[in-house]
């Protein structure tokens, strides 16, 4: 019975990528505890020294001692890269080298507390960032890490505590690393430690002592770093038991969904909904959902967006940004999509008048999720939900509203305008339709709010102007209340319909764009096949995005280098300070410059060009994107010019690999060739003049006169296949020119009839000639040289006594030149493929030549502007047609050679001149009236 728990191909193929990609990058070593003084920096030392005594190349890159004498003596036996000092401020600090430890390159590398925030001007922002460049790299790194700096653990250190730390790491990064060391103190030890002064200086220690060294919140930590270490130990185990095939994969698992909102608390809702996901070992989705009202939002309010989105992409989550009317339908529709299984929210504020009739967003999400649990963590939401009415009248401009309002009551005053002279012959009712078209009017135009005002407006119009006593806001009848009430009722409904469709018709519009912009990017980067091209088109479309400032696409010359493909005149391209910040980006496949946390003081911003595992050049922005979803699309015209390039890149592979076959082909060929068409003549010739030599005086004639005859012919064999392959060569290489003159074609296959008469011995030629002389601009020579080769393959391939035709015709601009035989004919398929060099039709009898023939045939006829083509004929038997051009007629001969005699046709003119005909076999030979008049 096979066994379940066996894995899957698919899992050993990612496990072998996995353990690949491991084998490739460094090794990470992190030594963790609950506070300062616990001993971490002095234990990742004496760890130090165990790999050092065991033969491994240690070097420390830096280490924070504090004055700890017993830490200091510890560090100084083993070997240091000299630090970095920076001038800031008239500051002087003292920074890790990472150009030098790149440079020294050891097999370890020691890097005290990881989240230290480097100075500026360093190539990045936090210490954790040259960390993972040090592991790319494939050095092992061992470092020091506190709980309190833990980014998921940021908000509930500051509530135990009362202190809120700046300076955090991503839990990524604990994840990623391959060994988590606890390095753990009693409470009651580190505050003996404290007072002993082993940790900081009596002064410094008095007051930690007092605020956040206090024996609580050591407590606490101490729980948190326990927690922490024992999720990894879990996280370890699991690993460990799938990779043994222990545990079945699960059926299902938890996904959660947080949505973030611009108010400044949905960052401590990101940090709670992390530590939801690790403890459920579950997946994490951060969901922006941009309305309408989201561009209207102050800069600093889609900034805050911006960077908790950032902060859910460092905790590991995967970041969504979509665009939509509801906030809460596309939370939902996003949880959908996803199969995300808990929906994290922040608690609401204080309760408003209008939910009485509205609900908020956590009372509806929780009405309308249906199976997905709605979470609501004690994180307050910080006001209105994103696209809520309070926040959409909050970001409109109180210009825009004035103008809207104004232009809402201009609508009703001509609505009343209209209505007054016709109050005799209408009912109320009938005036308060035309005050409901006007109300419809200004919901199609214009702002809600204005909508609102156009409504209550016309209540008043209509009581004003049209309900008795007029032209007073009393009421004779009340019946006429309900009317009012019926009217304004009407009025906000469709109002609020019809501001909802022209905003849903909005953003169908704006998604149709998206979309088309999408297909119009992947459709023109499938069109380009030039690298530059597809570079070219990726940075335009990509540039829409920005929406402004140049884009400039850089790509990697041979040497490495970058070059720049667009905008080259940008400072992006010319700033030796931005060229290093884009080769940093090409180099390590990440973001950097401004709006990110690497280079951030770079004036550009970066975005690596990837495709399958490795960069492929990098885009540079002047302006980064203003809303999150357009750098989201941006990244995806991006990620679809990275498989462009790599589809590029992989034709020319493909095309170099297949000249690269084609050449070993062609060698392996001439090989075979030389070591049988030259080595055979060659033994021939060497045997028959060996004989010759050592039979001396005493050899008859007879015998001496074959032998130098065979000498003789297989001479003729070696100098036609050198020279085959000279012509050919030069054919190809351009170095042989034709030298068309004006020739009587029926010359030129007279003298190749000549020079094939041994081939030809016992056949029956047959000659299909024009009546006329037909003239013909060509090099004689070479068309002479087709010929031969043409009437020696039909030799070859056909069977003694078999017949040979040569046709030769004219059309009104070409001429026609055709061999045939009734031979075995030529096999299916290789029409084409019998003029390459050196292929030859297995025939099943051995046949001689190197297969050079017929591809010097189609190099001279290329060469002459013609064609040539090979099929089978009726009945049996090859045909092989010469097309040539006749673009021009011949000049007409010079009066004193207008008469010709029984010899040779005359030359065209002075500068030509044909030569004489030679004498052709007439043995065994029929020829048509013109040729038998024109042959001896």
């Amino acid at each position: 019975m096979p066994d379940d728990r066996r894995p899957s191909p698919e899992d050993l193929l990612a496990r072998a990528a996995a353990e690949r990609e491991k084998a490739r990058r460094g090794r990470l070593k992190l030594f963790f505890g609950a506070s300062p003084g616990v001993g971490k920096t002095y234990a990742m030392l004496e760890a130090a020294h165990a790999r050092r005594r065991a033969g491994v190349d240690v070097v420390v890159g830096c280490v924070e001692t504090h004055g700890r004498a017993d830490t200091e003596a510890l560090a100084r036996g083993l070997e240091r890269v000299a630090v970095r000092v920076v001038d800031h401020r008239g500051v002087t600090l003292r920074e890790m080298d990472l150009d030098g430890i790149l440079a020294r390159r050891p097999a370890l590398v020691l890097v005290d507390e990881l989240a230290h925030t480097n100075a500026p001007g360093s190539r990045h922002a936090r210490r954790w960032q040259d960390v993972l460049e040090l592991l790319e790299a494939g050095i092992d790194v061992h470092t020091t890490l506190n709980v309190q700096h833990v980014e998921s653990l940021r908000d509930v250190v500051a509530g135990i505590t009362g202190v809120t730390v700046q300076e955090t790491v991503p839990d990524s990064v604990l994840d990623r690393a391959d060994e988590i060391e606890l390095v753990d103190l009693s409470p009651d030890d580190l505050l003996r430690r404290m007072k002993e002064g082993k940790v900081y200086l009596p002064a410094q220690a008095e007051r930690a002592m007092e605020r956040f060294f206090t024996k609580g919140n050591l407590i606490a930590l101490r729980e948190l770093a326990l927690r922490r270490t024992a999720e990894r130990v879990d996280v370890e185990g699991s690993e460990w038991r799938q990779d043994q095939g222990l545990e079945r994969p699960w059926a299902a698992r938890e996904r959660l969904l947080v949505a973030v909102s611009p108010a400044p608390q949905s960052a401590d809702l990101v940090r709670t909904a992390a530590r939801m996901a690790a403890r459920l070992k579950a997946p994490l989705v951060a969901l922006s959902v941009e309305t309408p009202a989201f561009d209207a939002l102050p800069e600093a309010d889609r900034a805050r967006v911006r960077s908790h989105l950032l902060l859910a992409g460092r905790l590991g989550a995967e970041t969504l940004v979509v665009r939509g009317e509801r906030i809460g339908d596309e939370i939902l529709a996003a949880a959908r999509a996803n199969d995300v299984t808990r929906i994290v929210v922040g608690r609401p504020g204080r309760r408003r008048l209008s939910e009485i009739w509205r609900p908020n967003l956590v009372d509806w999400l929780a009405r309308a999720a249906g199976g997905i649990d709605v979470l609501v963590a004690q994180v307050d939401a910080g006001g209105p939900p994103q696209g809520s009415r309070a926040t959409r009248v909050q970001a409109a401009g109180a210009r825009g509203r004035a103008a809207d309002d104004l232009v809402a009551l201009a609508i009703v005053a001509v609505v009343t305008a209209v209505g007054l002279p016709l109050r005799a012959w209408v009912s109320v009712a009938d005036q308060a339709m035309l005050y409901v078209l006007g109300v419809l009017f200004a919901a199609s135009r214009l702002s809600r709010r204005a909508t609102i005002v156009a409504a209550l407006a016309s209540v008043a119009a209509l009581d004003f102007c049209f309900v008795p006593p007029y032209f007073t806001f009393a009421v004779a009848d009340a019946r006429y209340l309900i009317t009012f009430a019926v009217l304004l009722v009407t009025a906000l409904v469709v109002s609020r319909f019809t501001v909802r469709i022209r905003a849903q018709a909005a953003a169908a519009r704006e998604r149709e764009q998206r979309t088309a912009a999408l297909y119009q990017a992947t459709r023109e980067l499938a069109d380009a096949r030039d690298v530059d091209a597809i570079a070219t088109v990726g940075a335009a479309h990509v540039g829409v995005m920005s929406g402004g400032g140049a884009i400039v696409a850089f790509l990697p010359r041979p040497d490495g280098a970058l070059r720049a493909v667009t905008d080259r005149g940008s400072f992006l391209a010319t700033d030796p300070k931005e060229l290093a910040v884009a080769a940093w980006v090409h180099a390590n496949g990440r973001p950097a410059g401004r709006g990110t946390d690497t280079l951030p003081g770079a004036q550009g911003s970066y975005l690596p060009i990837v495709g399958t595992g490795r960069p492929l050049g990098v885009l540079g922005l002047e302006v980064p994107f203003a809303r999150p979803f357009l750098r989201q699309l941006a990244e995806t015209i991006v990620a679809q010019t990275g498989v462009a390039l790599e589809r590029a890149g992989l034709s020319a592979a493909a095309e170099t690999a297949r000249v690269t076959v084609e050449t070993e082909r062609m060698r392996s060929t001439l090989l075979s060739t030389v070591s049988h068409d030259l080595r055979t003549p060659l033994a021939s010739i060497t045997g028959a003049a060996g004989a010759i030599l050592s039979a001396g005086e005493g050899m008859d004639e007879a015998t001496r006169r074959g032998l130098l005859v065979s000498i003789r012919d297989e001479g003729d064999r070696l100098g036609r296949l050198v020279s085959d392959l000279l012509d050919l060569t030069r054919l190809e290489g351009g170095s042989l020119a034709v030298r068309k003159e004006w020739y009587p074609l029926e010359e030129v296959v007279a003298s190749a009839l000549q020079r094939t008469r041994p081939h030809l011995a016992g056949r029956e030629v047959k000659l299909d000639l024009p009546q006329e002389v037909l003239l013909v601009r060509i090099d004689g020579v070479l068309l002479e040289q087709v010929v031969v080769n043409l009437l020696e393959n039909a030799a070859k391939h056909t069977s003694a006594g078999t017949p040979v035709e040569v046709r030769v015709s004219t059309a009104e601009r070409e001429v026609f030149l055709s061999v045939l035989d009734r031979g075995p004919g030529i096999p299916y398929g290789e029409e084409e493929r019998i003029f390459e060099e050196f292929h030859r039709i297995d025939t099943g009898r051995p046949v001689e030549g190197a297969g050079l023939g017929l591809a010097l045939c189609r190099a001279i006829v290329h060469a002459h502007g013609g064609r040539i083509e090979a099929s089978n004929r009726p009945g049996g038997g090859a045909c092989f047609r010469v097309t040539l051009p006749r673009d021009d007629a011949p000049p007409a001969p010079p009066e004193e050679l207008a008469e010709v005699g029984d010899g040779a046709p005359a030359p065209a003119s002075a500068e030509s001149s044909a030569p004489a005909a030679p004498s052709t076999p007439d043995a065994g030979r029929t020829t048509s009236p013109r040729a038998e008049d024109a042959l001896p």
